[in-house]
């Protein structure tokens, strides 16, 4: 196992549209770094005692997108965590700028119909459950992706990869970012 303190000293933020492996991605590379994996939005269910959906429901996105930003914020406290962030958190340049100031940030990709058929059995995405399809998962990675692009230190595709090949690739440019 490679000591990551000793290596990232930061921390690692995955960014990227649902469904592009940030959750698989973190709790692997947390296990083979031996950092802490953080998943954004266990941690704002976890503070708000209800389900993402359940918070969009009551509160709506911009309530949701306050709590994400908040936790963002609220990590810059920490150090050394492997961090999955939600699909929208590049939305806001305060995010990216939190992010930024903390470690370094890494854009996992995948393609609209990878993306479906990693989504479509799951009812925690509250903007897809009603546009479960590949044209509405298309327009939004459209409307996402300069944003993305913008804040990457790091992009990764993960469309046919394994989980150890994608975290391998991360590390590997992680490794040639420090040089």
């Amino acid at each position: 196992m490679i000591k990551s303190k000793e290596v990232f000293d930061y921390n690692i933020m995955l960014i990227g549209f649902m469904g592009a492996g940030k959750t698989t991605v973190s709790k692997h590379l947390s296990k083979i770094l031996g950092m802490n994996c953080i998943e954004i939005d266990e941690y704002i269910k976890n503070e708000q005692g209800m389900s993402i959906s359940g918070i969009f429901d009551k509160y709506g996105e911009d309530h949701f997108r306050d709590l994400e930003s908040k936790a963002i914020e609220d990590l810059k406290k920490k150090s050394g965590n492997i961090v999955s962030c939600g699909g929208g958190v590049a939305l806001r340049s305060c995010n990216i700028d939190a992010m930024r100031s903390q470690g370094k940030i890494i854009l996992l990709t995948a393609n609209s119909q990878t993306t479906l058929d990693r989504v479509k059995e799951s009812d925690e995405r509250p903007i897809l459950n009603e546009n479960m399809n590949v044209d509405f998962i298309e327009s939004l990675m459209v409307a996402r992706k300069e944003k993305y692009l913008a804040s990457a230190d790091i992009i990764v595709d993960t469309n046919k990869k394994s989980v150890e090949e994608v975290c391998e690739e991360i590390v590997e440019k992680l490794i040639d970012l420090e040089k």
